[in-house]
């Protein structure tokens, strides 16, 4: 009989590293009285096919396992062996030479690690609750609101996944759901016909599950377009019992079959990185499962919460302010370049330039560097808050409407126009020549510097008409690079040769220029009748045509947040259809309290936290774990992660 106190020294053999193939994971050890064990854990699906006969626990196991699945816990089954010494020293061999093979050392590996596991007495199963964070229903009903569709994958059992859903209110009671769960290629081909049939005929949303097996045959070459047509016109997807392998295949499959897709892989534990890195955008969040999946993420957030205001806010954001910066950086270089070209064919392509050179070389790092940063950093359409209340305002940026092939050509063509009104204003005022009052005329310089002025006004001002929205910042930036010219230019026609030995062709032209009333005349006139159609064009669409975010944003003028009050006070009301939209993407879902699946449970499947081929290796991790010695297991574990130099994060414990 042992005492309370004694400890058991087990000499670790060997460990049977987890893969996604194997979907288990075991350790050799020698006991104190020299039996060779071998301990396994891994899903029950797996676990149950390699138990030896007669195995006094298993239905009482199965129904513990159904009854921890329906309240939504995340299971894994714990078998052991007894290994024959001469066995095991057979058996060590073969390992040897398949871990040491230059050849399908990982295959070989997994049919030697088949060799031994097997016969296998089951012990029992672990369950561990995985409760949703806080505001995970909420925003998995917003997203959808916003159009968005939301797969989940994920290793759990079918019924955990299925009960989940219904927690997250990704699955509502009312939604026709269709099991995927056969083990044959043609089973899986004759239930995707019969679901496609289905589907069609049905009148309530659909939400499709597919076991981990399943799935395997659903993304064979032969299935995978069906497979696909079939996941994309349901509603919800939950695919479980997958491998991270298996999602990395699911999220390929969206990118390889429709390219206009933009997929957006999210998820907290080492089993998602093959995901994440997958995806287009790989979201990590950062928690009790460790850094692996922030470590491969492209933005980390803290709870899954967190990715509604990431989405539907900065990335709304983001996606317009880009595609403003992007056309406008054309727009005002376009409204400047090709003037030399218009004044070459004046000129009769005699290669004289219309601008000096030191003013063309400050025009985008000086003169119209600020209006870009501003756009870019500080416009936005619509308030964060409008943004959170109404998803449907994400669509702008879903469907592509400020950034695509009209709009592009649409601001190409107006900088050209632009840039022709602006050339043939200034050279039709300037044309003639001007006599001065110390009776000089007008030269090639003072033209150009007149149009250079003019450009600048046009190109500020032209950002401050595609601003949603104004603020100091925004004011000192446009106003600020019309003044900085104005100063500029007097203090350059001056310098030479006092201070440089440059600018020779700049003097005195600030003087003359602004003693000329035509250049006034033109700093008025030129500005209003080149900007005259945008003005007009921005009034007709804004009040004739409304969209959903010009009705948001008037009632963020007036201070209005309840739509209801907004219809009584507006006249005229705004377009049925956006008001129709706003009110129903304006109201919150209830949060669903956790269902239970109907039916019968089909599969079971299995939760399992493994980083595999990490930068530590899984021997080694498992070797630090009952290390006796006067250095502490978490501390030796902390030193081993730093000086582990390919990975900073926190290693996973070997255990469930």
């Amino acid at each position: 009989m042992l005492c309370r106190y004694d400890v058991l020294n087990y000499e670790l053999l060997e460990v049977l590293e987890f893969t996604s193939e194997r979907k288990r994971m075991s350790v050799l050890v020698r006991t104190p009285e020299g039996r060779i064990l071998l301990m396994c854990k891994g899903a029950d699906s797996v676990i149950c096919d390699r138990l030896a006969p007669h195995q006094p626990y298993l239905d009482r196991t199965i129904a513990q396992l159904d009854e921890f699945a329906g309240h939504g816990f995340r299971t894994l089954c714990i078998a052991t062996t007894e290994i024959a010494p001469e066995f095991y020293t057979e058996w060590k061999k073969q390992f040897v030479i398949a871990a040491t093979s230059m050849d399908r050392r990982k295959e070989k590996i997994a049919e030697a690690c088949n060799v031994i596991e097997r016969n296998l007495q089951l012990i029992g199963a672990t369950a561990i609750e995985d409760r949703l964070q806080e505001g995970v229903p909420e925003c998995i009903a917003q997203l959808r609101k916003a159009d968005i569709k939301v797969w989940v994958l994920t290793g759990d059992k079918m019924e955990t996944a299925v009960n989940i859903g219904h927690s997250c209110n990704l699955l509502t009671k009312g939604m026709t759901l269709f099991t995927l769960n056969e083990t044959s290629l043609d089973r899986v081909r004759e239930m995707l016909y019969k679901f496609r049939g289905e589907l069609h005929d049905a009148s309530a949303p659909c939400g499709l599950i597919v076991d981990g097996r399943a799935l395997h045959y659903a993304l064979s070459v032969d299935l995978r377009k069906d497979f696909f047509d079939l996941a994309t016109q349901c509603k919800a997807v939950i695919c479980c019992r997958a491998s991270p392998i298996q999602k990395a295949d699911v999220v390929s499959l969206v990118r390889v079959t429709n390219p206009r897709d933009i997929t957006l892989a999210i998820g907290d534990g080492a089993n998602d990185v093959a995901m994440i890195q997958t995806a287009h955008i790989g979201v990590g969040i950062s928690g009790k499962e460790g850094l692996q999946a922030v470590c491969a993420s492209d933005y980390a957030i803290g709870q899954f919460r967190f990715l509604q205001r990431l989405l539907l806010v900065h990335g709304a954001w983001s996606y317009e302010r880009i595609s403003k910066l992007i056309l406008y950086c054309y727009h005002k270089n376009i409204c400047l370049y090709v003037m030399q070209f218009y004044f070459a064919i004046t000129s009769g392509f005699s290669g004289v330039t219309m601008f000096e050179r030191w003013t063309i070389g400050l025009y985008n790092i000086c003169f119209t560097a600020a209006p870009p940063f501003i756009i870019g950093i500080f416009d936005r359409s619509c308030s964060a808050d409008s943004r959170m209340r109404y998803p449907i305002l994400y669509g702008v940026s879903q469907r592509g409407e400020l950034f695509n092939y009209a709009v592009f050509w649409r601001w190409i063509f107006s900088s050209l126009i632009h840039a022709a009104v602006i050339f043939s204003l200034t050279y039709g005022i300037f044309f003639q020549g001007v006599l001065w009052s110390d009776g000089q005329m007008s030269g090639g310089f003072l033209f150009g510097a007149a149009a250079f002025t003019y450009v600048i006004v046009v190109v500020c001002l032209k950002a401050g008409l595609e601003t949603s929205s104004w603020s100091v910042f925004t004011h000192v930036g446009i106003w600020g690079s019309i003044v900085s010219w104005f100063v500029f230019l007097p203090i350059y026609s001056k310098i030479w040769p006092h201070f440089l030995g440059f600018g020779e062709d700049f003097v005195g032209i600030a003087d003359a220029m602004f003693s000329s009333w035509l250049f006034w005349f033109g700093l008025i006139f030129i500005p209003i009748t080149t900007l005259l159609f945008d003005v007009l064009y921005k009034a007709v669409n804004n009040t004739g045509y409304t969209s959903v975010v010009d009705t948001v944003r008037r009632m963020e003028s007036l201070g209005i947040t309840d739509l209801d009050v907004f219809l009584d006070v507006v006249k005229p009301r705004p377009l049925l259809e956006n008001v129709t939209l706003l009110g129903m993407m304006g109201r919150h879902a209830p949060t669903s309290a956790t269902a239970t699946p109907a039916g019968p449970p089909q599969q079971r499947g299995y939760a399992f936290s493994q980083d595999e081929g990490g930068a530590v290796s899984q021997a080694r991790v498992v070797s630090l774990y009952g290390a006796t010695d006067s250095v502490p297991n978490r501390e030796r574990m902390q030193r081993l992660s730093v000086n582990s130099l390919q990975r900073v994060h926190p290693l996973q414990p070997p255990y469930h």
